[in-house]
């Protein structure tokens, strides 16, 4: 059903959820996983004037990255990562058109019951909100 899914994961706890749910339906599929990091960069600053900082960020997300693949590939899942810079749900939504993603599976926060309408700014909705395809939030 699936033939690209992305994972955009950020390297926390709540993400095991997610990529567990990706590598199930990529084997079950055939499917490729793209695992995306964003670095968020910082508005009103030139990326040359923080590319330092960027770069050691980039080098940490490289090596956890590999890891993250290292999973799915041991579980016979086709897997590739990619690392890019800039706004998060901007980003993620650009990639996923560029590369034909046919699903997107990300972590969401629970939802507080007494205030939802405190969620609608997170990038979990913007992505399930504006994504052409398909999007499987896991909380």
């Amino acid at each position: 059903m699936f033939k690209r899914i992305l994972i955009p994961v950020d390297f926390t706890d709540k993400n095991e959820a997610a990529l567990e749910i990706a590598a199930e339906t990529a084997r079950r599929d055939g499917a490729e996983a793209m695992l995306l990091h964003v670095i968020e960069t910082i508005d009103h600053v030139e990326f040359a004037e923080m590319a330092d900082f960027y770069r050691k960020l980039e080098a940490r997300a490289a090596a956890k990255l590999a890891l993250l693949s290292d999973r799915f590939s041991a579980d016979d899942v086709r897997v590739r990562y990619e690392i890019l810079f800039g706004k998060r749900a901007e980003a993620i939504l650009k990639f996923s058109l560029e590369n034909q993603i046919d699903l997107i599976v990300l972590s969401s926060h629970q939802v507080d019951r007494d205030h939802p309408a405190l969620g609608l700014g997170t990038i979990s909705y913007q992505i399930a909100i504006v994504a052409r395809c398909p999007v499987l939030l896991v909380k």
